[in-house]
């Protein structure tokens, strides 16, 4: 066959078009358990940063959650787990919402009480660097969480939330400067994120 001819050119891009394509599905196939097992281990780490436990590497990590974490349940879509620190019951809701450009999403601990946050963490798919990114990347706002009420009064409502002006300071953290929307989606996640997880953590 001439090398130079239509029919040759067509042959080999097809012929390394299926070549690549295998290479690349048996490669994908082959790191799928390593992938597994390192998004589950962001996973853990992420629980434990809720839990004010940061830092840790890859080992230590995978040790404290089954140190700390008791038991998980579902909760529709969402999970709750039941743990344990220094003798006392901690709760961990997960909650989803949406920022700016996308998916948000995080961890909150509840501690033995039922109503006050023992900590939290929160991530994000696409927010802006800088801006609405800030709620993965600073450990300081994360922190502003700790010890607030989910319910600072009787009223069955969520008040915990995130606010440009702080009117109830039991239960409101500041937004993120510049990224009121992204603050507001954080807000509503929640708002309406903690509310199932609530019904569930009267009957503990």
């Amino acid at each position: 066959m001439k090398t130079n001819s239509n029919t040759y050119t067509i042959i080999y891009s097809a012929i390394i078009v299926v070549v690549v394509a295998f290479l690349l599905a048996f490669v994908s196939q082959a790191l799928k358990a390593k992938q597994d097992a390192n998004v589950a281990l962001d996973v853990k780490k992420q629980i434990l940063n809720s839990l004010n436990i940061r830092g840790l590497g890859d080992s230590e990590a995978e040790a404290k959650y089954g140190e700390v974490v008791k038991s998980e349940e579902a909760v529709g879509e969402q999970k709750l787990y039941t743990c344990e620190i220094d003798g006392q019951p901690v709760y961990v809701c997960t909650v989803k919402g949406m920022g700016l450009w996308g998916p948000v999403f995080g961890y909150i601990s509840v501690a033995a009480d039922k109503n006050t946050v023992y900590g939290a963490y929160f991530n994000h798919d696409s927010e802006t660097a800088g801006l609405g990114a800030e709620i993965k990347d600073s450990q300081a706002w994360q922190e502003k969480f700790k010890g607030k009420k989910i319910n600072a009064d009787a009223d069955p409502d969520i008040e915990l939330g995130v606010a440009k002006k702080i009117e109830v300071p039991e239960s409101e953290v500041d937004a993120v400067t510049g990224a009121t929307l992204t603050s507001n989606g954080v807000s509503l996640m929640l708002k309406e994120g903690l509310k199932p997880f609530m019904e569930i953590l009267k009957n503990k």
